[in-house]
C-alpha cells in the first residue's frame, strides 16, 4: 500500500482538505498522512467546507511533521511555499510534489466573502487530489 504525507505549514486547513479527498480518492488504497511543520488545529472553517461537499474531517487530528520521521513515504506533497521551504529532510525515496494553494485561513472578508473562498480553495486542492490519485495511485 502506498504512503501519501500531505505536508503545510500549519496543518489546519490546506493539508487538512487534501487529507479529507486524498482518503475519499483513494478509496483505502493507499495511506494518507497529514502533517505541519507546526501544528495550530484544525480550521472549524476548512471542517466546514468539506461538510459541504459530503466529507468529514472533523475527528482529523493536527500532526507534526516531525511524528512521522520513521515513516518510508511513497509521495510527499507540500501545498504552501512555507512547508516547502521548512520541510526537514526525510531519508527516503519519496516522490515529492509541491503545489502552492491560497490559504484561505488568511483571507480578509466578511463571513459570505470568506466561506466563498474556503470553498474556491477547496475546488483547487479537491482537483489536484483527483489529478494526483488518477495519475499515481
Amino acid at each position: 500500500m502506498k504512503k501519501v504525507l500531505v505536508l503545510c505549514t500549519g496543518n489546519s486547513c490546506r493539508s487538512q482538505i487534501a487529507d479529507g479527498y486524498l482518503k475519499h480518492f483513494t478509496q483505502e488504497k493507499a495511506k494518507i498522512y497529514s502533517a505541519g511543520v507546526e501544528t495550530h488545529g484544525v480550521n472549524p472553517k476548512a471542517i466546514a467546507t468539506m461538510l459541504e461537499d459530503g466529507i468529514d474531517i472533523s475527528q482529523n487530528t493536527s500532526n507534526n511533521v516531525l511524528e512521522y520521521g520513521n515513516i518510508d513515504f511513497d509521495y510527499v506533497i507540500t501545498v504552501c511555499d512555507n512547508a516547502l521551504e521548512r520541510c526537514p529532510y526525510f531519508p527516503t525515496n519519496a516522490v515529492k510534489l509541491h503545489c502552492n494553494f491560497p490559504d484561505p485561513a488568511k483571507f480578509v472578508g466578511n463571513e459570505e466573502e470568506t466561506k466563498a473562498e474556503f470553498a474556491r480553495v477547496r475546488e483547487m486542492i479537491k482537483t489536484y487530489c483527483r489529478e494526483f490519485v488518477e495519475e499515481n495511485l
